[in-house]
Formats: structure tokens, C-alpha cells, sequence
């Protein structure tokens, strides 16, 4: 299925460095073949792990760089859809099938290389969730490097948001909550019902991707991690994502946590209270960092209104918008342990979408975020991270995790066990 996979090893891979993307490629649900039940893989050899994931690990559809050429006009500008460090993403209609599709074409010398490209392809076809995007499939043909979502017609969250016209309808109260809350339980799915637990790591306005009901997918799953499990209360890593998103213990330790993912959840909902940036160099220099402008605001619940769109002109329950600072707050502490879970945020995200008529939210005894900590790596690490040890360890985290996930989606059958 995967003969183009043993290719990875001869090419090695293109550094990643923080970046915010516009345009993300838009998707839909689609349903994917049973995922194998070979279980034979050994991650300690690069090289069986690619010829695992060759073997029937990926449930995607495999394609040909001229399939994906004829469906995309040869890559014409007119199909552009947008571009970032990765590459650019394309709009296509499959010949086969005349399905509309985003192409995602990695940019050989890019930001986003083979390790990340494997770890999407190999996330997404075993991660199924009506808040996720679905891999419909992959090429990797030579050095091409592509991958295939179903097509969204409203792009992206940042499009709608941030980033509209002066001619375009803004976001309603009610839109923002309902995107807030799919977005809560996509995290949810990935933070409580895949089993290991996976870490996003990457959640931004860019990254969510809206279907026409404005129903939200999160996107981008190259810089996932397989989060901690048994007495580990944290992974490791080097430090990746974007600046304005990143939780501030994990910028300063590297240390990762699905905590981490709620923080980055607080800027995201932050942002769609506001209708302003994690990061605007434009505003005031006090303004400029969205969390350190919210903070004083956080600690008088009186002022909770001035915190509002102007773009909404007032059309928002008071009561609702209270509540929805309270839990960006909330998500935005300092402290990670104290931080709410994705499942309490989700639970009352979905009352704030159903019930617009609330009752006012109690104070909350919280301690505000007090600064941001600046996201940085460490430049010597770069060579690291490209190496193929690094991807290799990638592959086995990924293969490791669709083992077990397979694994208890039997033991779900019988009863005896969880299923994705």
C-alpha cells in the first residue's frame, strides 16, 4: 500500500520552526477502511518502521503526483487556497470521482519535513472525530511530499475572524461560541478518548478549519505528541509551536502537558471574545500580546464587557460573555495543575451555545497569568530535529499508538475495553 515510504530514509528532513499559517487546507469527514491489525513493529529500526507504516498502518488512500497534478491544474495560482511555512495548499477535483479536495504540497525546502509529514499521515487516519479534519490520503512519490483533505469551503477560523474585510460580515456571539465549543471537544476526543492520550501542541486560529455550518476542525497534526501515561506527568520536547499560543511552562521547561493544549484553548477563545490576535505588532505596544493586555482586565469581572468585539456592536448576552471570560481565564492561569479539564470546558461551553439567556457567572478564585513567557529554541538543536533519529522516533510513537488504539478497539468490542 505504502511502497513509497521507504523513501524517507534517503531524504532528509526540512527543519520546523515556529510559524502562523493562513490559509489552512479545508476538509470534511470521511470515512476510512479498517485500520490493519499487524502489530509486528520493531522501534528501535528506522527502517522496519517505515515498512510498517508501509504494511497496512495507514488507512489513507495513496496517490500518484500526476493524480494530484491533473487534480489541481498542474498547481495553477488559481487554485492556490493558501501558504505558509509548510508548503501551499491547493483546491482540486479528483478525476475518479470529481470529489472537491485540498492539496496540502509540502515545500521540499520548507519548515515542515518527513518527520512531520509521517506523523500526520499516520495521526489522522487512525484519529476519527466530527471536530477533526479526515485524511482522505497522501502522495509521496520521489521526493513529493502531499496530502489530501475533503474540501471546506469557509477556510479557516483566522479567515472569519481575524483577518475579514471591511465588506464581510463579522462572526456572531453565538457562531463564536458554537466554533469554541466544537474546537473544545475535538481536544476533548484527543485529551480523554484516544488512548495513549495525544497532544496537540499546535491549537490556533489558523488551525481550526470551519465546514459551511461553521462547524469547527482542528487541523495539523504535525507537531502532535503521544502525551503521558502511567506515573508521567509530563513528555518532554523540544519547544515548537507559535508565539502568543505556546503555555508559558512549556516555552520555559519544554516540559509538555495536556495542560498545555487548555492554555493554548484560553488564547483561541481569548481571540473569538475579542476579535483580536494572540500577537498584533499593529496595537499599542501594551496591547500588542493579547493575554498580558487581558490580565488586569481578568482580575475586575465588572470590566468583562470592554473585552467584547466592537464587531459585535453589542449584540451578546452579558451573562454568556461573562462566563466566557471566566473560562478563558481560567484556561490562561499561570499554573498548569490548576487549569480546568478539556471535559469542564467542553461542558460548559455546551451550555453556553444552548442556554443564551444564563445566569451570571459566580467570581472565580483564580490566580491570573501574570506574564508570557517568549517561546524560543535553541538554534544548535536544529540539526536534532531534522535527524533521523528523531524521526524514527516519531514513527515509533505513531505506529506505537495505533497499535494500542487497535488493540482496545477490540477490547471494546468484547466489552472489555475503550473505543476510539
Amino acid at each position: 500500500m505504502m511502497s513509497c515510504f521507504p523513501c524517507f530514509t534517503s531524504q532528509k528532513s526540512s527543519k520546523r520552526v515556529s510559524s502562523s499559517t493562513r490559509g489552512q487546507s479545508p476538509v470534511a469527514h470521511t470515512e476510512h477502511p479498517p485500520v490493519s491489525q499487524n502489530n509486528n513493529t520493531k522501534p528501535k529500526a528506522e527502517t522496519t518502521n517505515e515498512q510498517d507504516a508501509s504494511n497496512g498502518n495507514i488507512a489513507a488512500h495513496t496517490f500518484t503526483f500526476r493524480e494530484l497534478a491533473t487534480a489541481t491544474k498542474n498547481f495553477r495560482q488559481e487554485c492556490l487556497l493558501g501558504e505558509g511555512g509548510f508548503g501551499r495548499v491547493y483546491k482540486g477535483k479528483l478525476e475518479n470521482t470529481g470529489q472537491l479536495v485540498a492539496v496540502k504540497q509540502l515545500d521540499r525546502n520548507g519548515l515542515q519535513g518527513n518527520r512531520e509529514f509521517l506523523v500526520e499521515v499516520l495521526m489522522l487516519s487512525l484519529l476519527h472525530h466530527q471536530n477533526l479534519v479526515n485524511l482522505i490520503g497522501y502522495c509521496a512519490d520521489g521526493d513529493q511530499r502531499l496530502l489530501v483533505y475533503e474540501f471546506m469551503p469557509l477556510g479557516s477560523l483566522e479567515d472569519h475572524l481575524l483577518d475579514i474585510s471591511p465588506t464581510q460580515k463579522p462572526l456572531g456571539w453565538f457562531t463564536r461560541i458554537k466554533i469554541a465549543s466544537g474546537a473544545a471537544q475535538g481536544l476533548e476526543y484527543l485529551h480523554d478518548k484516544a488512548n495513549p492520550p495525544v497532544i496537540y501542541r499546535d491549537l490556533k486560529s489558523s488551525n481550526i478549519l470551519l465546514d459551511e455550518d461553521f462547524n469547527p476542525k482542528l487541523s495539523d497534526f504535525g507537531l502532535a505528541k503521544l502525551g503521558p501515561v502511567g506515573d508521567k506527568t509530563h513528555v518532554s520536547s523540544r519547544v515548537m509551536g507559535t508565539y502568543g499560543y505556546c503555555a508559558p511552562e512549556y516555552a520555559r521547561t519544554g516540559q509538555l502537558t495536556l495542560k498545555s493544549d487548555v492554555y493554548s484553548f484560553g488564547v483561541v477563545l481569548l481571540e473569538l471574545i475579542t476579535g483580536r490576535r494572540a500577537i498584533d505588532t499593529t496595537r499599542p505596544p501594551e496591547e500588542q500580546n493579547l493575554v498580558s493586555w487581558a490580565q488586569p482586565i481578568f482580575r475586575n469581572p465588572k470590566r468583562f464587557p470592554e473585552m467584547a468585539d466592537p464587531l459585535l456592536q453589542g449584540d451578546f448576552p452579558v451573562s454568556g460573555l461573562n462566563q466566557a471570560v471566566a473560562i478563558a481565564a481560567m484556561c490562561l492561569q499561570e499554573e498548569a495543575s490548576v487549569r480546568p479539564l478539556m471535559s469542564d470546558v467542553v461542558t460548559t461551553l455546551t451550555f453556553l451555545s444552548m442556554a443564551p439567556a444564563g445566569g451570571a457567572p459566580s467570581p472565580l478564585p483564580v490566580q491570573y497569568p501574570t506574564s508570557e513567557e517568549e517561546t524560543s529554541s535553541d538554534d544548535e538543536n536544529d540539526q536534532d530535529e531534522d535527524s533521523a533519529e528523531e524521526r524514527q522516533r516519531a514513527v515509533a510513537e505513531a505506529i506505537e499508538w495505533g497499535s494500542q488504539s487497535r488493540a482496545n478497539n477490540i477490547g471494546g468490542q468484547d466489552g472489555s475495553g475503550s473505543t476510539l
